[in-house]
């Protein structure tokens, strides 16, 4: 049986497949990406999940994809861990980027992530290869759900946001200081407490004037950083998988249409497309 987990910072899908591809199950843990949560909590986020531990001995392979496994230190982290409890498989971590580009094309691509987090990579059709080291949430991060989630906190506070909105705003959620500042500083996954902000844009009725501009500015930062540094960026799609980016998508055109780029497939969550390919090229049918 092969396991397959594709892991953001907010939430972890996972799905176990036969050795024909029918699916066992599909479950779902909280977010464990390595750079952010102690691994004491990784640990347990991974053992509170019955489905996961009726098979910690029955798993022959498990391939997990996640936010924050770009680097060395938190792949190898997380890696321990997987092996630890799923004691017969063989156990591979990459990062989250490898299973965007799997599941959302098999054709040469940018391939783009907009979640809690956000992320680029050029995919060849096989591989991917990135152009600019990401550095996470306080320094990079543009038009993810964290980045949005922080300028609609900044703007409150400097009151730049318009009296209506804010007063929403203010309704919505605990905009204490002190609470805030906790949920950043003392407690773990700030940048999933700065991503739970932003859904305050996409569970509005209207699409205004303040928010499309708020979207527009992080996306047009995004593709100046992290889409215009590949060469091949004006001979091939982009393509988007996330919350923010299936959200985004009209916007998103907008603004590639601003450089002549060209807006190819957005999907909201990749599972389903990493099942397929798992199923065409890794397993014995």
């Amino acid at each position: 049986m092969t396991l397959i987990a594709d892991g953001g910072s907010t939430k972890c899908d996972w799905v176990l497949l036969d050795r024909t591809g029918n699916q066992i199950f599909k479950t779902r843990t909280l977010g464990l990406n390595p750079s952010v949560v102690p691994e004491e909590e990784l640990l347990s986020r991974i053992k509170e999940n019955t489905e996961l531990r009726g098979v910690f001995n029955k798993v022959e392979a498990l391939d997990f994809y996640g936010a924050g496994c770009g680097t060395a230190t938190p792949r190898e982290i997380l890696h321990k861990i997987l092996e630890s409890l799923f004691v017969n498989a063989k156990v591979t971590v990459a990062e989250d980027m490898v299973a965007a580009a799997l599941a959302v094309t098999d054709k040469p691509g940018i391939v783009c992530i907009f979640g809690t987090g956000s992320n680029s990579c050029y995919f060849d059709g096989k591989t991917t290869r990135t152009s600019v080291d990401s550095l996470g949430f306080i320094l990079m991060d543009e038009a993810s759900g964290n980045y949005f989630g922080k300028r609609l906190i900044r703007d409150y506070f400097y009151k730049k946001m318009p009296a209506q909105i804010a007063a929403d705003f203010e309704k919505r959620f605990d905009l204490t200081p002190d609470v805030i500042k906790t949920n950043l500083y003392k407690k773990p996954n700030p940048n999933t407490y700065l991503a739970s902000f932003a859904e305050f844009i996409f569970t509005r009725e209207e699409v205004n004037g303040y928010f499309y501009n708020l979207i527009s500015e992080g996306v047009l930062k995004f593709i100046e950083y992290k889409i215009l540094c590949y060469k091949e960026a004006q001979q091939v799609p982009i393509h988007f998988i996330g919350s923010i980016a299936h959200f985004s998508k009209d916007i998103i055109k907008d603004c590639l249409n601003r450089y002549n780029l060209e807006l190819g497939n957005v999907v909201q969550r990749p599972i389903g497309g990493l099942i397929e390919y798992y199923r065409k090229n890794k397993l014995n049918n």
